[in-house]
């Protein structure tokens, strides 16, 4: 279960942030999602529905986002008449930036950092000061001596790409099974990274491509001295809050500024950074989006979207309302606990309105026929030649067949999966831990995990409780728990049956809640003081972990085993792809450094049309037709502004580029590699470009710089970055 569950979690990582920067968040959700790609036991009909029979594949249904490794040079030149040298690409590649969960690039020789509002929530929080407010109340450093160290924080520079491909795939190829030729993958893999790691210095990852088709070894400089320099309200920056999220037109000013330092303590020099363009595009101008777009499943197969939209989307789907609502009904209650919840709230509920969108996209039967047709295409092209019929005509239907077979363990396997936190309570998070602790104390100590050893052993237990505990939350949490297991099982498991005594789910964690000790910190120290008393426990939870232990790990080493099997499908389906299309189409998103490109348009919507560019003139509307609508309120400092603030100048724009989650604080740069935007977000018809990319209505939402120049120097009196970005460096 552990090993499945890293993957998992790192699968997931990449995944985040579509619009906002809740790592947290959805790291905590996503911990729970152990089966990603779960099947039905349905037999589908891979046809287009009727009336859409004619629907073929687009030519860039599986997107833009070009990697650095084999730029597509030949389609910039061809689209646009622009051939960008290797030097472009390179100045483009080391003037980007990795935030944890986003994307940033240098703007200023002295090591300035451009990236999101959002991306920076958990920082401000962090360098937050007694008796300050930082998230209400913004943060600007008038000086260098007053930039804030933001603790544990790190930004990653792409500076290595080899090729690494032949070594792996020799290595895969050298198994007899197919669990022998992931397992041998995988050695490779840590193998490589370790060996890069140790000859560079670098921060090494190997890279997957088109399913495996490719594989490269990225090595990162990371900078660990990373300061803020300005961040504005977060109600400015999030404007609209949660209604105009996945939405445009929007006025926000969702823009944020750290600093690297070097290992002197001085700001960092860098030749690689993108000058500023005040005056930003106008309608029509090409414009390049780099970042680190952080997951798609663009290249799944057909079988594997039905997965996602019949079993994986609408479970996650339910949790997530779960949840939304747990702390929304918390906070109508408590609403001087809005900035501890606020954030937590944010982040389900962005991820609630995301997977709605996800969800019904793959419900579009227009965008549906289109990825049939593709897959259809790409099935003929393989069996009309026998070589590579006789390698992978087969493909399809054994990855259907695993699907369905995982489908069997899908609900059961994440109700026990009880180590997750969104949607899983610590009731039973506690006693698993307990019980942990009791089995390792029956250990030999040189036989024990790190954390129980005798010589760590008294830390262990004073770290073992948590420093809080919001009881109510986790009462309402259990419910929702509960009523998970009782969906997953019915009444099949005698050990959730013994622990619901008979009671509906709701009655049972009231219930459960009076009679248990995993909460109350001074019963868990004299467990943790007597640990053979853990496991004759007769705490309900407790007993339920214990009872559900063994089965749980054989429904997992069951997934396991199908699930080593379809990677080893999966690795002949890249291989596939790339013997057919080669780098003509762009893998999918892994949360690396990426380029897509498109240019600035508006949109049909809603019966009328979305413009290119939004005003400062239509963010006062917003505030003035909204009166009284906190969610469209305007911080102190916005509703008088200066005289010689510019409304007409634009905020936010619209382009058909592609992003995705992680594209968030990536720059927009122009030919001359000038920033000219921000990326925040994409509009509620992108949402489907998990999947599928259709650039008819999806657009990349970006802040103008015309717009954070103004804001800057007229709204913050923010001077000192003004100059900085227009000259490029410091100006004393």
């Amino acid at each position: 279960m552990n090993q499945i569950i890293r993957v998992i979690n790192k699968q997931m990582e990449l995944q985040m942030n579509k619009r906002k920067s809740y790592q947290i968040v959805l790291a905590i959700f996503f911990t729970f999602l152990f089966l990603a790609g779960c099947s039905t036991t349905k037999d589908y009909v891979y046809e287009k529905q009727p009336g859409f029979e004619n629907v073929k594949a687009g030519t860039f249904d599986n997107g833009k986002m070009w990697t650095f490794d084999f730029p597509p040079v030949k389609y910039f030149e061809s689209q646009y008449n622009f051939s960008p040298s290797d030097e472009w690409f390179e100045n483009a590649r080391l003037a980007a930036l990795r935030l944890p969960g986003c994307s940033a690039s240098f703007v200023s020789e002295d090591g300035l950092v451009m990236t999101n509002h959002h991306c920076v929530r958990g920082a401000l929080d962090q360098v937050n000061r007694e008796g300050e407010n930082l998230p209400e109340n913004g943060f600007f450093a008038k000086t260098l001596e007053e930039e804030r160290k933001v603790p544990n924080l790190y930004i990653d520079q792409l500076v290595l790409i080899e090729d690494v491909t032949d070594q792996i795939k020799s290595a895969f190829e050298s198994g007899k099974t197919d669990e022998e030729k992931v397992q041998k993958r995988q050695d490779k893999i840590r193998e490589l990274e370790r060996e890069y790691s140790k000859k560079t210095g670098l921060i090494c990852n190997v890279v997957t491509f088109f399913n495996g088709g490719k594989y490269s070894m990225y090595g990162y400089k990371r900078y660990t001295d990373v300061r803020l320099v300005f961040a504005p309200e977060t109600q400015i920056a999030y404007y609209g809050g949660d209604y105009d999220n996945f939405t445009y037109p929007r006025y926000d000013l969702d823009v944020a500024f750290y600093r690297v330092y070097d290992e002197n303590g001085k700001p960092l020099k860098t030749k690689n950074y993108f000058k500023w363009n005040k005056d930003g595009v106008k309608e029509g101008d090409l414009i390049f989006v780099i970042g680190n777009p952080g997951r798609t499943n663009r290249l799944y197969t057909v079988s594997q979207l039905y997965f996602y939209r019949d079993y994986v989307y609408p479970y996650q789907l339910t949790l997530l309302k779960g949840l939304v609502d747990i702390y929304s009904d918390y906070l109508k209650k408590h609403p001087d606990q809005k900035l501890k919840y606020q954030s937590m709230l944010f982040g389900f509920s962005n991820s609630l309105k995301a997977f709605t969108g996800y969800h019904n996209g793959l419900k579009d039967p227009y965008l549906m026929a289109k990825k049939i047709d593709f897959e259809q295409n790409f099935r003929n092209t393989i069996n009309s030649n026998p070589e590579l019929k006789n390698k992978y005509g087969k493909i399809w239907d054994e990855l259907a067949e695993f699907q369905k077979e995982k489908a069997k363990y899908f609900y059961k396997v994440n109700a026990l999966n009880i180590r997750g936190r969104g949607g899983r309570s610590l009731y039973f998070q506690m006693a698993a831990d307990l019980i942990d602790f009791a089995e390792q104390m029956k250990l030999p100590d040189e036989k024990r995990g790190p954390r129980f050893k005798d010589s760590v052993l008294a830390n262990t237990k004073e770290k073992f409780f948590p420093k809080e505990i919001n009881r109510e939350i986790q009462l309402a949490i259990l419910m929702l728990q509960l009523k998970d297991m009782k969906n997953a099982f019915g009444s099949e498991l005698k050990a959730l049956n013994d622990l619901l005594s008979g009671l509906a789910p709701d009655e049972a964690a009231v219930e459960l809640d009076n009679k248990t000790i995993v909460l109350n910190e001074e019963e868990v120290k004299k467990l943790l003081d007597n640990p053979d008393d853990i496991l004759k426990s007769q705490d309900p939870f407790i007993k339920f972990v214990l009872e559900t232990k063994k089965y749980g790990e054989t429904l997992t080493q069951k997934s396991q085993e199908i699930q080593q099997k379809e990677q080893a499908k999966v690795q002949l389906l890249g291989n596939a792809l790339f013997d057919v299309y080669g780098t003509s189409i762009p893998p999918d998103a892994t949360f690396t450094l990426r380029i897509s490109d498109g240019v600035v348009k508006g949109y049909e919507y809603n019966g009328t049309i979305a413009p290119p560019f939004t005003t400062f003139y239509g963010m006062y509307d917003r505030y003035f037709s909204f009166a009284g609508y906190q969610d469209w309120d305007l911080p102190e400092r916005w509703k008088n502004p200066p005289a010689e603030f510019d409304l007409s100048t634009p905020i936010n724009f619209v382009s058909t580029a592609d992003i995705i989650g992680g594209n968030s604080g990536s720059p927009l740069v122009n030919k001359n590699l000038e920033v000219v935007g921000l990326a925040f977000d994409g509009n509620i018809e992108s949402l489907p470009g998990n999947f599928i990319f259709d650039d008819t209505k999806n657009r990349t939402v970006a802040v103008h710089t015309a717009g954070m120049t103004e804001a800057l120097q007229d709204i913050y009196g923010a001077t000192r970055i003004v100059n900085e970005l227009l000259n490029g460096k410091i100006v004393e």
